[in-house]
């Protein structure tokens, strides 16, 4: 297999009437099959060719998780041009950077929205011939198009079918497939050189695993523009597994009920979400509905670790296990289609209290993990094998080294071949063939790789105490179900501090049941929304080292957004801008 195109032309020829992808149309889902997608690509490949992609070039994309997202990337790569993904989120200015960096000569814009943000910028943007719009209008200068008028000749030409075909075969293993740049937690964004290859071993090693089949279905709303995304993208090809597609974050659980797909990827965040979501809800409606919720969920997670240690569960345990499961979790599986055989998460790492939630309701987390810089994806839990905590056993392929200073190190097919333009920067982070991650990590007996932090998001206090601040705030986000997000802070410092934000959607309605203020700016100095923040962290300092326990806190009246510039697109906290924006705040907290 040499390129993505060539998996896709596989496909087709293998299972070209079954279903390929499933996106939203009007208030119903419409279907295309892979010989449709094939159709489509084609067009769209010889289109996008009269307008200048080819071997060598750049097209960006600038849009929203959608099917046509997927087709334009197909018909890109089939031209021999390169995709630069860029987020919906990103600004007028970051657009432009990206384009520019990548040498973008053609830009795919989701909406007129995105076309007005690049028309902003127009001017910083001489290298840009042509903007095709996917739901939206032409322009009159002719510098926007939209995406219905980007065709190639008539289906019935053999000339055409011959360039197409042309095209496909003069595609290399060591093209390059993807420009992705990095979210970027600290520093500019910088953009990550993927190879055709570097997919298509990624895919192929998902494929060995053997978890997926045609017979599944995938719901996938994670962006197309993250590396994640786009891993996704060519296992699902590779293995001919049906998509269904929409990007909507508050649609996620909607979607779930109605399509009842087999698997799903997610952000952490989104697993937090909707444990958070069900905890509260049992907490407001109190009395015995509570009680019964507290109950299973303690048993649940006694079998759990059970389970996790290879011990033997007493029948009266099993017993009440299977009453708990018909009381509670058999419900919540309902609520999600009642399909699921396991959801995957990534991108971050994953509270051990929340996937002991989830594993106890028969909806288990498979956690993985991998950076853009090693095609998405390097790790992953068996679902036969799976152990919290940890992000699983490498890939078929994957190699894997622990540093003298604990930074985790990936060799393999998977890693990149290097940042764009950034020679200095590559060098740093490939050695020898191996990447180094910046993650500090170490394997167990088994070979599976326990992430602890980020190698340069240590905290180490004045007293020269290391802590891991995303251990902490994952615990705490656990232990209450009104917090979005948990800022661990302490570097430098004599003790650790926390400021929180609260999670509207979940803390609003038991504002209203408790007879609490219902705006966050009178809601986060009430002393029962401190209380409930007081016990979270009492009970996570409990079993730390002194050195590590949170003394001081703040509520923050507003939560942390992409858009803020306080998460990256990825829905990773960037730590940086947080200390920036909420300095005075976090210095207030170390006054006497």
């Amino acid at each position: 297999m040499s390129s993505i195109p060539a998996l896709l032309r596989d496909r087709i020829a293998a299972t070209p009437d079954a279903e390929a992808y499933r996106f939203p149309s009007g208030d119903d889902w419409t279907s295309m099959t892979w010989r449709q997608v094939g159709d489509r690509v084609r067009e769209l490949a010889l289109g996008l060719a009269k307008l200048g992609a080819g071997p060598g070039t750049r097209v960006s994309i600038l849009c929203s998780t959608r099917v046509e997202w997927i087709l334009c990337d197909l018909a890109v790569l089939s031209t021999g041009a390169a995709t630069t993904t860029i987020y919906p989120s990103n600004t007028a200015a970051e657009s432009a950077y990206v384009i520019t960096d990548s040498g973008s000569t053609i830009v795919i814009a989701e909406n007129d929205e995105q076309v007005a943000k690049l028309r902003s910028v127009q001017k910083e943007l001489p290298g840009v011939t042509s903007v095709v719009v996917i739901d939206g209008t032409a322009g009159d200068d002719g510098w926007v198009v939209t995406l219905d008028s980007v065709r190639g000749d008539d289906d019935s030409d053999d000339d055409s079918d011959d360039g197409f075909e042309a095209m496909v075969e003069a595609i290399g293993p060591d093209d390059v497939a993807t420009l992705i740049y990095t979210s970027g937690t600290t520093g500019r964004p910088k953009g990550v050189v993927l190879t055709h290859d570097n997919w298509l071993y990624a895919a192929g090693s998902v494929r060995e695993l053997d978890l997926l089949s045609g017979d599944d279905l995938h719901f996938l709303w994670l962006p197309l523009s993250h590396s994640f995304g786009k891993l996704l993208e060519v296992v699902m090809i590779g293995i001919g597994v049906p998509t269904a597609l929409d990007g909507r974050l508050d649609r996620i659980a909607d979607n779930l009920g109605v399509l009842r797909p087999t698997f799903m990827a997610a952000a952490p965040r989104i697993f937090e979400k909707i444990h958070n979501t069900v905890a509260a809800t049992q907490q407001r409606e109190g009395g015995v509905k509570l009680k019964i919720f507290t109950w299973a969920k303690r048993t649940g997670v006694r079998v759990v670790r059970a389970r996790q240690r290879g011990a033997s569960i007493p029948l009266t345990t099993r017993l009440e296990y299977g009453l708990a499961d018909r009381l509670v979790f058999s419900k919540l599986r309902a609520r999600f289609g009642g399909r699921i055989r396991f959801f995957i998460s990534g991108a971050a790492p994953l509270s051990q209290d929340i996937a002991e939630f989830f594993d106890a309701a028969g909806l288990t987390i498979l956690e993985g993990y991998g950076l853009t810089e090693s095609s998405a994806g390097s790790f992953l839990n068996r679902p036969d094998n799976v152990r919290f905590g940890t992000v699983g056993l490498p890939l078929p392929g994957t190699e894997v080294r622990i540093a003298d200073d604990g930074e985790v190190l990936i060799g393999g097919r998977g890693i990149m071949r290097g940042y764009h333009g950034l020679a200095e920067e590559t060098a740093e982070a490939l050695e020898e063939g191996w990447l180094r991650t910046g993650d500090i990590g170490e394997l167990d007996e088994a070979g599976r790789l326990r992430i602890t932090d980020r190698k340069k998001e240590l905290i180490k206090t004045s007293g020269g105490k290391y802590v891991a601040p995303t251990y902490m705030e994952g615990r705490i986000k656990a232990a209450c179900p009104y917090l979005s997000h948990v800022f661990v802070h302490g570097d430098r410092r004599n003790y650790c501090t926390a400021l929180v934000t609260l999670d509207m959607d979940v803390t609003r309605p038991w504002a209203e049941a408790e007879g609490l203020p219902t705006d966050p700016e009178e809601l986060r100095g009430h002393p029962r929304m401190r209380a409930e923040v007081d016990k979270a962290i009492a009970q996570v300092n409990a079993d730390q080292a002194s050195y590590a326990t949170i003394k001081k806190f703040s509520i923050l009246a507003q939560d942390f957004t992409v858009e803020g510039g306080e998460l990256t697109a990825s829905l990773k906290v960037k730590r940086k801008a947080v200390e920036e924006r909420y300095g005075g705040t976090l210095d207030g907290l170390y006054e006497e």
